[in-house]
């Protein structure tokens, strides 16, 4: 007897509705890791020779340049033009002696003079009892680039607003920029006249010569710091 074939029976299947989802492309992947910023090169055979001194009392506990508060037994130092945070290496040329000092003020404004160091870093250097030596600065590193920003010259330091004024106002007179900057001493608050704003240091240095000559004042280069925030 022939058995008939049965067809095979099929089952019809819904369309597939639409989702609002969105279809899911997988396992999220990793955040990239954004690697860090190389450190600021340091100017290759960056030094200078000159004459150290050191400050302590009446300094101690009072506001330094940076905005921080100034600890005479830290190792830190004051500059005119390095930037703040800066770290360098001073060598005694008398003893051979060496310290590492971080930037956090301004000064020395002493002729001849090129870094004012703090009682610790002096101790380190074994130069307390004469108060000055003669050093060797050698960069360690910088947070930014040592010869970037503006520099300006410091032509003279006034108890008298008055007086600092009318030294401003001569000096804006013949170059155009000059302005007063405060500076609370523990002699008192000092009216420092500054006149230029220069892109390099080597402008300012220029600049400084054609002041003293000209005007007849002692000249310091100084970097343009962004106030402090304190």
């Amino acid at each position: 007897m022939a058995v008939a074939a049965c067809a095979p029976r099929r089952t019809a299947r819904p369309s597939p509705v639409p989702s609002s989802a969105p279809p899911s492309s997988g396992p999220t992947p990793p955040a990239r890791r954004v690697p860090p910023a190389p450190p600021i090169p340091v100017p290759p055979n960056y030094t200078e020779v000159g004459i150290a001194s050191w400050y302590g009392v009446p300094y101690h506990g009072r506001r330094a340049a940076n905005g921080e508060i100034y600890d005479m037994y830290k190792l830190t130092a004051a500059h005119r033009t390095l930037p703040f945070d800066t770290i360098v290496r001073v060598t005694n040329e008398s003893n051979g002696k060496q310290v590492d000092v971080r930037i956090t003020d301004r000064g020395p404004f002493v002729e001849g003079r090129i870094i004012d160091l703090s009682l610790g870093a002096a101790r380190a250097l074994d130069m307390v009892g004469m108060g000055i030596a003669p050093v060797r600065i050698t960069l360690v590193s910088s947070p930014g680039n040592p010869a970037a920003g503006f520099f300006t010259v410091q032509v003279g330091a006034f108890l008298s607003h008055d007086n600092a004024e009318r030294v401003r106002s001569r000096m804006e007179e013949r170059y155009s920029f000059a302005v007063i900057q405060e500076y609370d001493s523990p002699k008192g608050i000092f009216y420092r006249v500054r006149v230029g704003k220069l892109s390099s240091e080597d402008a300012a240095n220029a600049f400084a010569a054609e002041l003293q000559e000209k005007e007849n004042v002692q000249p310091f280069v100084v970097r343009l710091d962004a106030a402090p925030q304190n």
